[in-house]
């Protein structure tokens, strides 16, 4: 039996999930029998039934679970939360042998699905594609062993080096398939985050208008409260945090929440208190900057336009290593998509 090809595609499903299922991880579940699918699951949504649950579901006769191999992309559960543990529906069904890509981090799981599963005389192979299964939650992972969330920069730039105009001017410097691009993004992290001066000078909304899916929980940084309440930050279409050095207050969806503003560590803390397991940081320069500064970010994203300013807002600068490869793959399939 193939267990690399099936364990491919148990990955395969848990992507389906993304957007949709944290502050839990994304995970695939493809159950096999005779070296033929019978059953195939991932986790849709946050409070729904988990992979394994939905897998089962989908086999027809359960009678040839007690001679089948179930692949999961991480570790079955171990303790009721939402849901029952899926360790004890997986011993419940007498599934003979379970493959499990990565081990899950989190406390009341890390390694008990597996001794539950193995106690029960249930054969567990650990391991297979687990680079992939990790870098596929690298979220939920970075939320659990580093207590923080996992940041994203983002920014467009000229061939010359700006992201705006000496004016703070930003306009046009993307196109409409990169904004797109953008908005698709929006739907599959849990924050988005900008400083005052983008609130006053773009005036955005930071919703997915442009793709279908939820709308991220708004972020804005504004130590003295200078950003105007007509703003489209302040519209009712998001949960919005307005950290700041002067109030707390709750009001309907928009939360000001006062903290030490000249530490971004000091907001992703609040964020990872809230189970906030990802964050996009979409500028301005100042604060994308500070975020560099203090070595808090994972990931960058960067759109270069053959537009050229000369003169203006200068674009951050960052060390790390470019995985042109796979951003170019990632806005490829993102065209042929769009594109039928």
């Amino acid at each position: 039996m193939d267990d690399r090809r099936y364990m491919k595609r148990a990955l395969e499903l848990a992507e389906l999930g993304r957007g949709s299922i944290s502050p839990n991880p994304m995970v695939g579940c493809v159950i096999v029998h005779e070296d033929t699918i019978v059953g195939e699951g991932y986790h849709q949504e946050y409070g729904k039934p988990h992979a394994e649950v939905n897998a089962i579901n989908a086999v027809k006769d359960h009678s040839v679970l007690a001679k089948s191999t179930a692949y999961v992309t991480l570790e079955p559960c171990a303790h009721h939360g939402k849901t029952p543990p899926c360790a004890d529906l997986l011993i419940q069904k007498k599934i003979k042998r379970v493959v499990i890509a990565s081990r899950d981090p989190f406390e009341k799981v890390n390694g008990k699905g597996i001794k539950k599963l193995k106690a029960a005389g249930v054969e567990v192979v650990i391991g297979l594609h687990k680079e992939e299964a990790e870098k596929l939650n690298i979220r939920f992972f970075t939320s659990i062993q580093q207590e923080r969330p996992y940041v994203i920069l983002k920014w467009a730039q000229t061939s010359d080096g700006f992201v705006a105009r000496e004016n703070y001017d930003s306009k046009w410097i993307s196109n409409q398939y990169s904004r797109q691009l953008v908005h698709k993004w929006r739907t599959e992290e849990d924050a988005i985050l900008v400083g005052k001066n983008t609130a006053i000078y773009d005036n955005p909304q930071l919703t997915a208008r442009e793709w279908e899916g939820k709308n991220p929980i708004r972020i804005l940084l504004d130590s003295n409260l200078e950003v105007n309440k007509d703003s489209n930050l302040f519209n009712d279409f998001a949960p919005t945090l307005i950290f700041n050095s002067l109030k707390e207050e709750k009001k309907k969806n928009l939360e000001w929440i006062k903290i030490d503003m000249n530490n971004p560590w000091s907001v992703l803390r609040k964020l990872h208190e809230r189970r906030v397991q990802s964050v996009i940081i979409e500028g301005g320069s100042q604060v994308l900057n500070s975020f560099i500064n203090e070595n808090c970010w994972d990931e960058a994203r960067v759109f270069t336009s053959k537009e050229s300013f000369e003169k203006g807002v200068l674009a951050p600068q960052i060390d790390g290593i470019t995985r042109e490869e796979k951003i170019f793959d990632d806005i490829l399939t993102f065209y042929k998509n769009i594109n039928g």
